[in-house]
């Protein structure tokens, strides 16, 4: 399947198929969600997803180095730097030193993939080493912008769109940061551990909850109703940022559509999955059931089928392609 992708992407360099090749095992192996909407993107496609998750997934696992002491956080910090000097090396023509950065520079040039925004992701990325919590929703979504908007807002030329840029981008950007923020709500006991907390104080405060309260949750594996409240009013803080995304998902290509529908409603039953299991995030990681997204993963292949019945018979819309800025 990995050949049929590359050839179907025009990838034939041996040493940049092999780069490629790698992305798409980290994708597999880490990003169950992510990489089962993949799959339903023409293959063309799904080269370039695979890179820019695996680049997010690199410097993500340079952060979150659970081994590594608070003594280490200036190695860790050295380590983003080379990071982004590889890619900014690649991008202007050089050399990736690793095979995740070349795939990723190639994604970046045949997308015309603004070079900012991999800039404003690792400056998230490093703002994790030295931040532990975010005061408010403002501030965290200052954070958000590079950690999850100019996500959306890579993925955007590499799904293609029907709309101007300008158009699409906002709601690409609120996917990226629905996605993140569900994340931060099943995660909660995992980031404790690595001494982060990321649902705003504000939001916590409301309910009575604070880093201790949570802190001695944890330890001890007992609930309490305010972080209970806590985390109720976060999802439903979360389900505003979809509600923004929603109208995105009819900008997209069509082909592109069912990928991104799909992500979109795996994501929302991680939500659920959080409220079936009582909000108890702070003490395990909620997860879908295999049968749902069995479920909908095949929910996904009938749209494509039936999309490609329907743009057989009649005119595809155009696809806007706009240079970078």
């Amino acid at each position: 399947m990995t050949r049929r992708e590359l050839d179907a992407a025009t990838i034939t360099d041996p040493a940049l198929r092999t780069a490629f090749e790698g992305c798409r095992r980290l994708n597999a192996r880490h990003g169950k969600t992510y990489f089962l909407a993949t799959r339903l993107l023409p293959a063309s496609r799904r080269p370039a997803v695979h890179a820019l998750y695996a680049f997010a997934r690199l410097a993500d696992d340079i952060v979150d180095d659970l081994a590594a002491t608070s003594e280490e956080t200036g190695d860790r910090a050295q380590r983003l730097q080379a990071l982004s000097y590889d890619l900014r090396t690649a991008i202007n023509g050089g050399s990736g030193r690793h095979p995740v950065v070349t795939a990723v520079a190639h994604t970046a040039h045949r997308y015309r993939i603004p070079h900012s925004h991999f800039d404003d992701f690792l400056a998230s990325m490093r703002s994790d080493l030295t931040v532990t919590d975010y005061g408010t929703l403002d501030a965290l979504r200052a954070y958000m912008h590079g950690s999850a908007a100019v996500i959306g807002l890579q993925m955007l030329p590499v799904l293609g769109h029907v709309t101007p840029r300008d158009e699409a981008a906002p709601h690409a950007a609120a996917l990226g940061e629905a996605f993140q923020l569900t994340n931060f709500i099943r995660d909660v006991g995992e980031d404790l551990d690595r001494d982060r907390v990321y649902l705003p104080a504000d939001l916590l405060a409301a309910e009575g909850v604070d880093r201790e309260l949570l802190r001695w949750s944890r330890r001890t594996g007992r609930d309490d109703p305010r972080i209970t409240r806590a985390l109720r009013s976060a999802t439903a803080l979360t389900r505003r940022f979809y509600a923004r995304a929603r109208p995105g998902l009819d900008m997209l290509a069509p082909a592109s559509r069912p990928c991104v529908r799909t992500a979109f409603v795996l994501y929302g039953d991680i939500l659920d999955a959080v409220a079936r299991d009582g909000y108890a995030s702070v003490h395990h990681r909620s997860v879908v059931r295999l049968s749902r997204r069995a479920v909908v993963a095949a929910a996904g292949l009938a749209n494509i089928a039936a999309s490609r019945l329907t743009t057989s018979a009649s005119p595809i819309p155009a696809v806007v392609e706009e240079p970078s800025r």
